[in-house]
């Protein structure tokens, strides 16, 4: 049982993990890889308090036959701040546009949970004629502007604490948050997402203030509509959604499904917004099954 005091011990690494800065504008951007170079492409982005350790599993099921690549978004883990505080999708966009040209990136699977799946539908649209085929974990038109979910993220960060008196403070915090994941899931939030700092006191390790007003008190010119942008894509999309989700809203999926015929969903009765931590083997079963589907002259990726 771990000490609740305890620093979270790190993370294991992959074997073969590898890790580079690339430039996006004035930032660096921290990219982990697993896999072979010369493997076809997955591109993977995390959610809003999320980092790019978040795809290890996945990148552990996968990397035998795919280059896998993950990044932690401005503002987090080991990517620079922002000072400009331009957490919007936009910017999101341009830095997944950088990565893949900085990678020369043809056609790839791009992967995107919450955050990362706004950022993918809009490249979706935006680059078609790149991308092999789209997955996205539990968001859709809608989520992030209401909803019991929407309310949910907002009453968090507005909430937010700016440091814990230490380790076991910490903990209390994730647990209480995310009652229903698990302890190694708890630990590896702790140890991607937070620090000590020289006084002892256990910080954040991304942007939260940032982050967190730009969430609250968005400029509403910049917050995206969903609704055409997943209307326009023409790519291959899978919307993996949690059974227990307030965020990803069925009926909405399911209207948009309706009027775009290369959408189709998926819900994991068991997992809630976090579905590739809640229920990892489902989340990994339906991912395969999808790049099974997918083809690049006539001969199946999967």
């Amino acid at each position: 049982m771990t000490d609740q005091g305890q620093a979270p011990l790190p993370v294991a690494t992959l074997d073969g993990e590898r890790t580079r800065r690339i430039s996006s504008g004035t930032l660096d951007l921290y990219v982990r890889e697993w896999g072979d170079p010369e493997a076809p492409a997955m591109l993977l982005l995390h959610g809003l308090r999320g980092y790019s350790g978040t795809w290890r599993k996945l990148a552990s099921s996968l990397a035998d036959r795919w280059h896998m690549i993950a990044f932690d978004a401005r503002g987090r883990g080991e990517s620079d701040w922002d000072a400009e505080r331009n957490y919007y999708t936009d910017a999101y966009l341009g830095d997944l546009e950088a990565i893949a040209d900085a990678l020369k990136l043809d056609r790839f699977v791009l992967v995107g949970h919450s955050m990362g799946g706004t950022t993918s539908y809009c490249y979706a649209a935006k680059h078609p004629d790149r991308l092999l085929g789209l997955v996205v974990e539990d968001i859709t038109a809608g989520s992030s502007v209401s909803g019991a979910g929407f309310e949910r993220i907002v009453a968090e960060m507005a909430a937010l604490p700016t440091r814990f008196a230490d380790w076991a403070e910490a903990r209390a915090y994730w647990r209480k948050l995310r009652p229903n994941v698990s302890d190694a899931a708890i630990e590896e939030r702790l140890f991607e997402s937070m620090r000590a700092d020289d006084s002892g006191s256990v910080v954040w390790r991304y942007d939260a203030d940032g982050i967190a007003a730009t969430r609250i008190q968005p400029d509403p010119s910049r917050v995206v509509d969903l609704h055409p942008v997943i209307a326009a894509i023409r790519t291959p999309t899978l919307v993996i959604r949690g059974g227990r989700s307030d965020f990803c809203n069925l009926d909405k999926v399911r209207e948009l499904e309706a009027g775009n015929p290369r959408l189709a969903h998926a819900s994991v009765a068991e997992a809630s917004h976090y579905v590739h931590d809640d229920a990892h083997e489902s989340f990994m079963r339906l991912v395969e099954g999808f790049l099974a589907g997918l083809k690049v002259g006539g001969a199946a990726l999967g």
